[in-house]
């Protein structure tokens, strides 16, 4: 029987989504938790990798177990039991045996949170940075990232892509009520260090550094040593994971949550 996990997390303690050797990961977490739940060896499949520190409040990974889960709502009351504070699991939903929580995935969607004040209660979950940002020219460059596909120069060096081709769907940033910066960005794949590394140059962009017309002169060089250094992880989010209307079939309606279907 396979299933599917929707889960959110805070990735300050944890090397990331990824399962490493001698460092604390949100995978393994899970399967340990699992395993011991389930009586046997579980392996979990994640929608993407999560660098280090890097948060997700929406979440997606399938597993596989020989029996079916009798009931779903005691089993996720059970796990959140045996998970640490920082990991939370918000539905458990069966799928068919071919439906794979990375592979399935059409589109993602991060978001970067900017702090322009000194705030200790949000300090593990924004970037904090006080000097003053034109939002205006930052959507103005933005906004350019839909005209490209290749994003070398934001991809981390020694990534082993097998391409550095995305289609981004939604680049933009919004003042919310509490005076927060949200830069959300959506795409069909991400590259490693990828939404950091265009957070870190359009704050450039924001404080003057940069022109919108820099911005797109260091996209279309693909040379990342233009681009700025990356944005601190802590501000970053993983919100939304899309799937094909027919993975969740059967599940409660997904549209009231944070995560949404999507049919193509």
């Amino acid at each position: 029987m396979r299933y599917f996990l929707e889960l959110r997390y805070l990735g300050a303690a944890y090397c990331g989504w990824q399962r490493q050797p001698d460092q604390p990961s949100v995978q393994q977490t899970l399967e340990r938790a699992l395993t011991t739940l389930l009586r046997e060896a579980i392996e979990v499949t994640g929608a993407g990798r999560t660098d280090t520190g890097v948060n997700a409040s929406y979440y997606v990974a399938h597993f596989d177990c020989t029996k079916p889960v009798a009931d779903p709502a005691q089993t996720l009351y059970k796990l959140n039991f045996l998970l640490p504070d920082d990991i939370s699991v918000e539905g458990l939903t069966a799928v068919a045996d071919d439906a794979h929580a990375r592979f399935h995935a059409r589109e993602r969607e991060y978001r970067y949170y900017i702090e322009p004040h000194k705030n200790p209660f949000t300090r593990h979950l924004t970037w904090q940075y006080y000097v003053p940002l034109d939002v205006g020219r930052m959507n103005r460059a933005a906004a350019l990232l839909l005209e490209y596909e290749d994003f070398t120069s934001f991809a981390k060096l020694n990534s082993n892509n097998k391409t550095n081709i995305c289609h981004v769907k939604r680049a933009d940033w919004t003042l919310l009520e509490d005076g927060r910066l949200c830069f959300t960005i959506r795409a069909d794949r991400f590259l490693r260090n990828m939404v950091r590394a265009i957070v870190g140059t359009l704050v450039d962009v924001g404080r003057g550094r940069y022109t919108p017309e820099d911005f797109r002169a260091i996209i279309a060089s693909r040379d990342l040593s233009r681009s700025s250094a990356g944005a601190p992880a802590q501000g970053l989010f993983l919100s939304d994971v899309l799937y094909p209307a027919g993975i969740f079939a059967g599940s409660r309606n997904r549209q009231a949550k944070s995560g949404g279907v999507i049919s193509r």
